[in-house]
């Protein structure tokens, strides 16, 4: 009898196994088909993440054109130049650091500024007009 039990046995765990192993080849091929859809779906998230920014990019543009139109009728456009701005400040004889206290920055802001490696802001083309419009006795 033991022999029939473990025969028994044997083929109910055979029949189970292959009837696992059908269903576990439909989840797969399900599994795969998902993951596909995934990954074109990220692909696609991609693309648009990729033209919005790029189209957030060429909005700005426009916007930074119109504020610059509302600069331009509100007063007149200010232009920076290093060499005008060294040559402002060996006239009114004044240091950097002086300058720079007139101006409302730092004495090596004005250095930088004159050698060209950096650019004043926009609030600080002001100042510089400003102070521009003074003479070597107001200064």
């Amino acid at each position: 009898m033991p022999n029939i039990a473990s025969i028994l046995k044997a083929e109910i765990s055979r029949v189970a196994r292959k009837e696992v192993r059908a269903e576990i080849e439909t989840l797969k091929k399900v599994s795969v088909a998902h993951r596909s859809s995934i990954a074109e779906l990220r692909r696609q998230v991609n693309a648009l993440e990729k033209e919005l920014r790029r189209l957030v990019k060429g909005t700005m543009r426009p916007a930074a054109a119109s504020d610059s139109d509302d600069q331009t009728s509100a007063g007149t456009k200010r232009r920076f130049s290093a060499t005008r701005l060294a040559a402002h400040r060996a006239k009114v004889g004044l240091s950097a650091a002086n300058y720079g206290q007139l101006v409302g920055v730092s004495g090596q802001t004005i250095y930088h500024w004159e050698q060209g490696k950096a650019r004043p802001r926009a609030a600080q083309l002001e100042s510089l007009a400003a102070v521009r419009n003074l003479g070597a006795r107001e200064c």
